[in-house]
């Protein structure tokens, strides 16, 4: 069988790749960034995914998300990822959570117990708690805040994914510190949140400082998707997936650096 990291061993060398396969990490939310994050990391070598979301693919992903094929429509997004990363590599292990992340579920998600009462069965080679580092795709903002809040209390590196919509200019896609952001409102939100949470705001983001296009006015939430109507954010096809990209490069290089367990 071919091996898919024989270039990325030339480049980080046997140690690095070792230290990647043997990295647990969680990306929550498979949309137009994560689905780029985990294909990214599984293509890296990094060795155990937890991919978590609760959405099916819908005609409305096709411009931007990986998973998003005719052929997949209606399907679930953690299903159509996890058989992409194993046609990929079919020695990555695997965890799938087919559920919503609501905020009361962060703390249990940190610590390796059940979202819900009556959660669906994860598939795969399950990946213990707590995570090397946790990849925050999530859209919600009670709920990123919650999961960034859990993560820092438990001490577990994580790196969020904000505003990727209404956006044009790749030049303006940056990485900073959450409290260093600039010009977008989803930064905002997300400081509010989580002073709120009493969490600390100096942990890693990928944002754009680009001026925000208008979206369209608040619209019905479609779907299972929890929640109340939200406006509607324009999305070029390129711009989640460099976010993605970049989230994942950021992972990459810390797993690199981190000391071993």
């Amino acid at each position: 069988m071919p091996y898919p990291q024989a270039r990325t061993e030339i480049l980080i060398g046997a140690e690095g790749l070792a230290r990647l396969r043997a990295a647990r990490v969680l990306i929550a939310g498979l949309g137009g960034v994560g689905g780029y994050v985990a294909e990214t990391l599984g293509r890296a070598g990094v060795g155990h995914l937890t991919l978590l979301d609760h959405d099916v693919i819908s005609p409305s992903n096709l411009n931007r998300q990986l998973v998003a094929l005719h052929s997949t429509l209606g399907r679930p997004k953690v299903e159509v990822m996890a058989e992409r990363l194993r046609d990929i590599d079919p020695t990555l292990e695997l965890t799938l959570i087919r559920e919503f992340l609501r905020p009361e579920g962060a703390e249990a998600l940190m610590t390796g117990l059940p979202l819900s009462p009556n959660p669906s069965p994860p598939r795969g080679a399950g990946s213990p708690s707590p995570y090397h580092f946790v990849a925050d795709c999530i859209d919600s903002i009670a709920c990123k805040a919650a999961l960034v809040a859990a993560c820092l209390g438990h001490e577990i590196p994580v790196i969020s994914a904000l505003g990727a919509g209404n956006c044009l200019d790749v030049s303006r896609v940056r990485v900073a510190q959450l409290n260093q952001t600039q010009m977008c409102p989803l930064a905002r939100e997300l400081r509010r949140s989580l002073r709120e949470r009493g969490a600390r705001l100096n942990y890693p983001v990928v944002y754009s400082d680009e001026p925000r296009r208008p979206p369209l006015p608040h619209q019905p939430v479609s779907g299972d998707t929890p929640g109340r109507p939200r406006a509607v954010n324009g999305v070029i096809s390129y711009m989640p997936a460099l976010f993605g990209v970049m989230l994942a490069g950021v992972i990459v290089q810390e797993l690199l650096a981190a000391e071993g367990d």
